[in-house]
């Protein structure tokens, strides 16, 4: 479990337990079960101190330990390590002073035995990779800022103590992240020079997953090059530059391939039939997908093509009869609107994908591709106020048969409604729009204004929203960018339908210059017994009393984040939100509250709580504010990458990246 401390079941019995672990806590636990434990996840505890963290020396029988995001200088490091000589995998930070001349000769000497590294650097540094000599796989997160709080550019050369080079000759998965910047470029470069001298002869997974462009330099030519003449891969990820315009896929050597990220590549349809599917690959194992910004693959190749212009569906059904077992998939960030024709839509083509368990789509393919004469009228929260429950109905929510109840009525005919009908096993599923940018970026300012919607979204509003309320094993949905929401009455149709939902996404619903589906969202949010997390992006919104007294009712809520340009906020209504829902422990509000007022709020709410939760972590800033950088810099990782900003997370990684 990702950001949660696991000692063998014994601090995760209760799931309000999840952000709970004291120093007291933790001690004690160590001391009763440290013997017992031979896999333990410790990540995202980033309120512990370096003195607790190593406690989790006295585990001598450990396997398998995550520290990633625990604070531990490269000497507390050490003596942890020195003494779990059974250790196999590990995952840690390497933050600013870190030194690997600190590590003592018993703690490179588990290294050297330890097969799988995840390491998430904040300095220039090869961290302890050299060290590492057994290591059969390497996942390397790049989070290393150009400058310092000062202003100071930072050089991506590696500090001292930190010469010595990785040795890959047992690798089999090298996975590498950047989060955006030069530097991290600089860096990755490093580690893949070594690897470029001689590819490691078993290695079957290689991912670089880059933000913006990244070119190729003459080291990776020689590293492609190399690795389509010697291994034969299983799962695959290259910067776009490294693959547009080139026939690199078409040398590639492919054995039973389980994940392929092609993410912002000007693929073609042509040439992903040719170069991928029609190289007489057998695609049945095939699990992942990501075509996210890939705007022409579902289409011929074509100079004169726009990215509005319809997709070729033979293409589509060519790629859903090869890859029938894909279990992810991602074709976000582009515009794939289908041609009229029976049978040819987008979404009746990815109904035959019937073990998807996650799946992204842009608002705009859901879309049917003209109005229908036939289509049936759809009243999408019919049953948005369950009979007996004494409740007044509200305007705008007529009363009638639940399409749900089995009850007979007239069932909704649009694709979008066939294809989740066809998937009903569906875990994570997003809807954004293709033109949608978040007003919360990465390592600069706010973003101001953003592109219209697609003109085909237009046509996807309440009653497509209400049809995911089919899927009563969905955990994770994701709305962005739909613009034809008027009421929201599609959201209560989820609320009550998906009682598994535990994360939430919304933006930019509805016109920008107003929230109309207040009441609907608060309605929902009454019967989301098992949320945890909510991301709410929208401008003008006022978080007030309403807003928050329904949040209340979310009683398992454990992080809140709301980003609203021109939003208001009642801090007396976050105040006694915090106060009711015992388990919040994130809180970012970013609006367009003065800076006196976010502070003044900020400060209250860690006066009033910090004490009782120890992994509380409160932001409350002007969204447009020119020091709002620095301020997401100091947001936890577990909680900057998982709710604060925003992403497309379907087929991000290969399925079971890490354990």
């Amino acid at each position: 479990m990702r950001g949660c401390p696991i000692f063998h079941s014994r601090l995760a019995e209760t799931p309000d337990c999840r952000w709970k672990a004291s120093e007291d806590k933790v001690k004690r636990l160590v001391t009763e079960i440290g013997r017992e434990v031979q896999q333990l996840s410790m990540a995202g505890c980033y309120w512990l101190s370096g003195s607790t963290v190593e406690h989790v020396a006295r585990c001598r029988g450990l396997v398998k330990v995550n520290l990633s995001g625990c604070h531990l200088t490269s000497l507390r490091l050490s003596k942890v390590l020195s003494a779990l000589q059974r250790l196999r995998s590990l995952a840690i930070d390497v933050s600013p002073g870190f030194d690997a001349s600190q590590l003592s000769g018993e703690c490179k000497a588990t290294l050297s035995r330890v097969r799988e590294l995840k390491q998430t650097l904040y300095t220039p540094s090869y961290g302890v990779v050299p060290c590492c000599t057994s290591l059969e796989k390497l996942l390397l997160y790049f989070e290393i800022l150009d400058r310092t709080r000062e202003g100071a550019v930072l050089s991506g050369q590696l500090m001292v103590g930190q010469s010595n080079v990785p040795r890959y000759q047992h690798l089999r998965v090298f996975y590498a992240r950047l989060a955006p910047g030069y530097i991290n470029q600089e860096v990755v470069r490093l580690y893949l020079a070594v690897l470029s001298d001689r590819t490691p002869e078993n290695l079957h997974a290689f991912l670089i997953s880059v933000p913006g462009s990244f070119a190729e330099s003459g080291a990776t030519k020689n590293l492609l090059e190399s690795m389509a003449r010697n291994v034969a891969l299983d799962a695959l990820q290259l910067p776009k530059s490294w693959l547009n315009g080139s026939a690199l896929l078409q040398h590639m050597k492919f054995s039973s391939p389980f994940y392929f990220s092609f993410s912002r590549c000007a693929l073609s349809g042509g040439h992903l039939i040719r170069r991928v599917i029609d190289g007489g690959r057998d695609l049945r194992s095939l699990a992942g997908l990501n075509l996210s910004g890939c705007a022409h693959c579902l289409a011929p190749d074509s100079l004169l093509r726009k990215a509005e212009d319809d997709i070729d569906s033979g293409i589509l059904e060519t790629l859903v009869a090869a890859c029938g077992n894909l279990r992810h998939l991602n074709l976000s960030a582009a515009h794939h609107h289908s041609p009229e024709g029976p049978g040819r839509h987008l979404c009746q083509l990815l109904a035959r994908l019937c073990h998807l368990r996650s799946l992204s789509l842009p608002v705009c393919a859901v879309a049917d591709s003209a109005p229908r004469a036939d289509r049936a009228p759809v009243q999408p929260a019919t049953h948005a106020v369950p009979r007996g429950f004494g409740k007044k109905v509200r305007i705008g929510v007529p009363s009638g048969p639940d399409p749900f109840s089995g009850q007979a009525g007239p069932l909704p005919s649009s694709v979008f409604w066939s294809l989740l009908k066809s998937v009903p096993f569906l875990d994570r599923l997003e809807l954004i729009g293709s033109n949608f940018s978040s007003a919360m970026p990465r390592n600069e300012p706010a973003i101001r204004n953003s592109l219209p919607p697609c003109g085909r979204a237009q046509s996807v509003g309440d009653s497509e929203v209400a049809a995911i309320g089919q899927l009563a094993f969905l955990r994770h949905l994701t709305l962005a960018q739909l613009p034809s929401i008027l009421t929201g009455s599609g959201l209560v149709s989820i609320g009550l339908q998906c009682q598994q939902l535990q994360s939430l996404s919304l933006a930019h619903l509805g016109t920008m210059g107003k929230v109309a589906y207040m009441s609907a969202l608060s309605d929902m949010l009454k019967h989301c017994r098992r949320l945890k997390d909510l991301r709410l992006e929208q401008p003008y919104f006022s978080a007030n009393a309403q807003f928050f007294q329904a949040l209340s009712q979310c009683s398992a809520l454990q992080r809140l984040c709301l980003v609203s340009r021109s939003g208001t906020l009642q801090p007396e209504a976050v105040l006694a939100f915090m106060a009711r829902c015992l388990h919040v422990v994130v809180c970012h509000l970013f609006t367009g509250e003065s800076l006196s007022t976010c502070r003044s709020l900020q400060q209250s709410l860690l006066r009033s709580f910090q004490a009782e939760r120890p992994a509380l972590n409160v932001v409350i800033f002007p969204l447009l504010h020119e020091g709002l950088t620095d301020v997401i810099r100091d947001v936890p990782m577990v909680h900057l990458d998982e709710v604060t900003l925003f992403k497309s997370r379907v087929a991000e990684e290969p399925p079971n990246l890490w354990w």
